[in-house]
């Protein structure tokens, strides 16, 4: 395959069927590094050599009835983390302290659950305006399966983004989790389009699940006209029933972002959970492919530094997009 014709076909307009999606997959490794300079093609094209910078705020941890199989938090989880009911308004301007200083763009406001109540609705959305006075940044809430009222509440309060992830494809889905279905997450995400916040939905790639899989979760995502894919590599918690997983290698997560930068040409792919573990020493050649990442620490996985992630960004000669209203302190 020659993979920088395929990238130029695929900025004119093509798209790609699923043949061509699975020799991405199937690509050798001898022509990996080929294969990163085709989803560059695509990703200089719309992007250039810039890279937006994500944050995480876990503001509620544990507690959460779901039975998702790769969660620490989940009902079924023996994982020995920290439980704690919903964050104060002020420890959740603090980490947007934190990372407006980072050079962050875009603060994610995260908290389990099957889905958050009004009461929570009001919390998140004060807490949100105050963070847009003071720093600027764009907002991302994670906050579950949503109702439509709920998704416009977080609207008027100035959300910017919403994420939900479809996790896997809809075929895997029962081998994941049972306790809410597929159509749960796609009708989230309707709801937060019909709102008119910008949506975000990614996956978890290294939970059992075949090629097709993977190729029907970059299409479903390509349908669902998501802004924002999070691309996300299994790290296997203990007392989890994914425990001792471990079927991903470097080169395959490389070819897994190559594929959604092929599929989703015009989108924000962000290297998220997993990355440090996964990628290893490869992730500055993620960024090839993918024009976004998260910085600090996940949910209940550590990251990398901070520092360490703007040093990257600084060899491979990239550039920090800076996607918010206020310049960094």
């Amino acid at each position: 395959m020659n993979w920088e014709l395929l990238a130029d076909e695929v900025i004119k307009g093509k798209m790609l069927v699923e043949n061509e999606a699975l020799s991405i997959l199937q690509c050798s490794d001898d022509d990996l590094l080929l294969l990163l300079h085709g989803a560059f093609t695509i990703r200089k094209h719309y992007y250039g050599k810039k890279v937006k910078l994500n944050m995480i705020m876990n503001t509620k941890s544990g507690l959460c009835p779901e039975n998702c199989g790769y969660c620490s938090q989940s009902i079924v989880s023996k994982a020995p983390i920290e439980k704690f009911s919903m964050l104060d308004r002020e420890s959740i301007l603090k980490g947007a302290e934190k990372a407006h200083r980072l050079k962050v763009g875009t603060y994610c406001i995260v908290a389990s659950g099957r889905g958050p109540s009004n009461k929570e609705i009001d919390h998140v959305s004060s807490a949100v305006s105050e963070i847009k006075d003071k720093f600027g940044l764009k907002i991302c809430a994670c906050l579950g399966i949503l109702k439509p009222e709920q998704a416009k509440r977080l609207k008027e309060a100035g959300v910017d983004r919403y994420n939900h992830n479809l996790n896997t494809s809809k075929e895997h889905h029962p081998s994941i989790t049972t306790t809410h279905t597929y159509e749960n997450r796609i009708n989230t995400i309707q709801a937060v389009k019909e709102s008119g916040i910008s949506p975000c939905s990614g996956v978890i790639i290294g939970m059992g699940e075949s090629l097709y899989d993977v190729i029907n979760m970059a299409f479903s995502l390509r349908e669902l006209d998501a802004d924002s894919i999070p691309v996300n590599f299994l790290h296997a918690i203990d007392g989890t029933p994914l425990e001792g997983t471990d079927d991903l290698n470097p080169m395959y997560c490389l070819k897994v972002l190559a594929l959604f930068r092929f599929i989703n040409p015009t989108k924000e792919i962000r290297i998220s959970g997993g990355r440090e573990v996964n990628l290893r020493t490869l992730q500055p050649l993620g960024l090839y492919a993918a024009n976004s990442i998260f910085i600090g620490d996940y949910l209940t996985t550590p990251g990398q530094e901070g520092t360490a992630d703007h040093k990257m960004l600084e060899d491979l000669g990239f550039e920090i997009d800076f996607d918010f209203e206020k310049a960094p302190i």
